[in-house]
C-alpha cells in the first residue's frame, strides 16, 4: 500500500542530514541579505552594505566549494535534478501525496541553485558600482537583482511554510538542529562543527577588521 509522506516522516524517525557549514552558511547568507537589503539607501549605512556585500561573496564561494566536496546532502549532485523533477514534485504537493526526499526536494534545489546565482549576480554588479570609472547604470542593474533576489527568497521561503506543512515536517528547525525524517542508514557521519567554527570565526573577524580599519577597504 502506498504510503503519505506524513506516514513516511513518523516511521523514519530523525537523521542526521545537514553538517554544521551548511547550517552555518543558510543563516550568515540570510543575515547578510536582510542587512544587506535594509542598508541600501541610506549613504551613511553603506560601510555596512558592502561589508554585507563582501560577506556574501565569500559565502557563496564556499558554498560552490562545499557543494562538491561536501557532505552526501549539501552536494549539487544529490539536489540538482532539472525541471522536469520539479515540476513532478510540486505535482505530487498539489495531489496531496508529496514525494519525500531526505535532502532538498528538487524544486528546492533549484531555488538554490537560483539564489547561488543571483546572490552571486548581486554582489559583482555591486563590486563594479563601487568603482570610480562606474555609471549610474550598474547600480541600476545591481539594485534590480538585489529586488530579483528577494522576490526568489519571498517564493523559498513561502515554499518552505507549504512544504514543512504538506510533509508535516518543520523545515525551519531541521536547518537548526540539522535533523529531517528518513532512514538510518541514509544519515551523514560527520558534522564538520570545526569548519563551522571557522567560517563564524572568519566572518566575524572580517567584520572587526572592516569596523576597526575602515581605511583598508
Amino acid at each position: 500500500m502506498l504510503r503519505t509522506d506524513s506516514q513516511h516522516a513518523v516511521d523514519e524517525g530523525k537523521i542526521l542530514v545537514w553538517d554544521v557549514p551548511v547550517r552555518v552558511f543558510h543563516w550568515l547568507i540570510a543575515v547578510c541579505f536582510v542587512g544587506a537589503y535594509l542598508t541600501s539607501e541610506e549613504r551613511i549605512w553603506r560601510p555596512v552594505h558592502v561589508a554585507l556585500g563582501y560577506t556574501t561573496a565569500g559565502l557563496i564561494v564556499f558554498r560552490v566549494f562545499w557543494g562538491v566536496v561536501g557532505t552526501r546532502y549539501a552536494r549539487f549532485a544529490n539536489f540538482v535534478r532539472g525541471p522536469a523533477a520539479a515540476l513532478a514534485y510540486l505535482r505530487s504537493l498539489i495531489s496531496g501525496t508529496p514525494q519525500h526526499f531526505t535532502g532538498h526536494n528538487p524544486a528546492g534545489g533549484l531555488a538554490i541553485v537560483a539564489l547561488l546565482a543571483t546572490g552571486a549576480a548581486v554582489a559583482v554588479s555591486g563590486w563594479v558600482a563601487l568603482q570610480e570609472t562606474s555609471t549610474d547604470r550598474w547600480e541600476d542593474i545591481h539594485e534590480a537583482l538585489a529586488n530579483l533576489m528577494l522576490a526568489i527568497v519571498v517564493i523559498h521561503i513561502a515554499a518552505v511554510f507549504a512544504s514543512s506543512w504538506l510533509h508535516r515536517e518543520n523545515l525551519i528547525a531541521s536547518m537548526c538542529h540539522g535533523k529531517k525524517a528518513g532512514p538510518p542508514g541514509m544519515s551523514i557521519r560527520h558534522r564538520f562543527r570545526s569548519i563551522g567554527v571557522l567560517m563564524l570565526l572568519a566572518v566575524g573577524g572580517f567584520w572587526w577588521v572592516r569596523w576597526a580599519w575602515p581605511w583598508a577597504s
